[in-house]
């Protein structure tokens, strides 16, 4: 899978390679390519020599993870925790019957979820950052629930769903497996805890980097039409 590329490396990787644009944009890129969200040339990756006191003192240069927060990497790690936890610490659900067993590794599709509502607040706040600060503030509290801010929230600000966005920006089977983990998650949470399977875990963990990227690609095209850039 994607993560075999890492090389035992941890999974907070998925955020190697990303910068915070910068300046007005707060876009999603790569040092050497063009931003996606203002079509900002690469980076001038060139030594910096400052004189500090008739010193010169040459630096390399710096940027801006692109990571949110530090809880982003955290989040990352208990994923790849859970997924790579010896297979002996789940044998108490070995005597459920197949149609009743919880995955054992259930708590990573929960543990996702909880990451992936935090950068959908995110994409809110930062590409919406432009409002009166009482208004955004408002419109996250009234549409406080994941379900609300994908849907209804969503359209108020972008006209169309998140998940008709990733499907518009090449990511359907990102999409589809989102609606299949929201609803899993939700039947988990209301007594039905078998909803959760191996299989859901399988797809998730085998298509966590197109997540990844597909949140992005998304961040940026909103980004984006804040800053007057055409997104389609």
């Amino acid at each position: 899978m994607w993560f075999d590329q890492l090389s035992g490396k941890s999974w907070a990787g998925l955020w190697s390679g990303y910068v915070v644009c910068g300046g007005e944009c707060l876009g999603i890129r790569g040092v050497d390519t063009p931003c996606p969200a203002c079509g900002a040339p690469p980076f001038d990756v060139s030594p910096q020599t400052l004189t500090i006191e008739g010193v010169d003192i040459t630096l390399p240069c710096a940027f801006a993870g692109a990571e949110g927060r530090f809880e982003d990497y955290i989040y990352l790690q208990m994923l790849q925790r859970e997924w790579e936890r010896p297979a002996g610490e789940f044998e108490m659900f070995g005597h459920f019957a197949d149609a009743e067993r919880p995955s054992a590794r259930a708590a990573l599709v929960l543990l996702f979820w909880g990451y992936f509502e935090t950068r959908i607040e995110r994409l809110h706040r930062t590409a919406m950052r432009k409002l009166p600060q009482r208004v955004l503030e408002d419109g996250l509290r009234r549409y406080n629930g994941i379900g609300s801010r994908l849907h209804g929230l969503y359209k108020i600000f972008f006209g169309t769903t998140y998940f008709d966005d990733l499907r518009a920006r090449g990511f359907p089977a990102v999409a589809e497996l989102l609606i299949d983990i929201h609803e899993r998650r939700n039947e988990f949470a209301h007594g039905k805890p078998q909803a959760i399977n191996d299989a859901t875990v399988q797809a998730l963990v085998e298509n966590l980097k197109a997540e990844h990227e597909s949140w992005i690609a998304v961040f940026n095209a909103r980004v984006a039409s804040q800053n007057g850039r055409c997104t389609s």
